[in-house]
């Protein structure tokens, strides 16, 4: 926690120090902007397709929160419309609740949320602009691994499904001078479902639907240009 604060102070640095160096305006084409983020997935279990290690009944799933920093870049098209993509890479473990609560699933599935937002940008002139948005995403899974408890009933291994979803997203940008350095704070909600295979060598031993649906929440520092 306390080295993602770090990256993501030091990214907002990076921007004040271009700030200075570079000509920013206000109304520029380009943003960029450095933040820190909150991801609060869902998990929870939406179907069990296959279960041959014999899950009790009610058995259910959630996934832990994350912070980490991100990147968004945004080019606007008209002075209210604009897009937008973020760059971030968040990990997350899924574990049990009710029978299985605390049971580790899942562990350090590593999510890159790539996505592209159209915005619109409400009022006029280089004030306070809030805008609301939305686009498709495609949430790419790295490296997941099976989380202990999986691996002591004989999962060798666990994949989650890559998936397409939608993303809504609504926020606000501050200027906080006018040579193009601001204030942003945004907040998405994705729609996001996945498919979780466990596997004992090559054998497919459970297989469940689950409903990700994070919120990822932001603020940071922007510059214009």
């Amino acid at each position: 926690m306390k080295n993602i604060m770090k990256a993501a102070l030091a990214a907002s640095a990076a921007l004040t120090i271009s700030g200075a160096a570079m000509a920013g305006s206000t109304d520029g084409k380009v943003q960029v902007k450095a933040m820190a983020t909150l991801v609060a997935p869902d998990g929870k279990i939406t179907s069990v397709e296959l279960d041959n290690i014999g899950l009790p009944a009610g058995t259910q799933t959630k996934a832990d929160d994350n912070f980490v920093p991100t990147i968004a870049a945004e080019y606007f098209i008209t002075p209210n419309v604009s897009l937008e993509t973020i760059c971030c890479v968040t990990q997350h473990d899924v574990t049990g609740t009710g029978p299985l609560d605390g049971a580790g699933l899942v562990s350090n599935a590593n999510i890159i949320p790539a996505t592209l937002t159209a915005k619109y940008h409400f009022g006029n002139g280089s004030g306070f602009k809030p805008y609301v948005g939305a686009g498709p995403t495609y949430f790419i899974f790295i490296d997941e691994k099976a989380g202990s408890t999986a691996q002591a009933l004989g999962a060798t291994r666990q994949k989650m499904n890559d998936k397409v979803g939608f993303a809504l997203q609504a926020g606000f940008d501050l200027p906080l001078n006018d040579r193009g350095l601001g204030l942003s704070v945004d907040a998405k909600r994705y729609f996001v479902n996945t498919t979780a295979r466990w596997y004992a060598g090559d054998t497919e031993v459970l297989r469940t639907r689950h409903r990700i649906d994070p919120w990822v929440v932001s603020a940071g520092l922007a510059y214009r240009f």
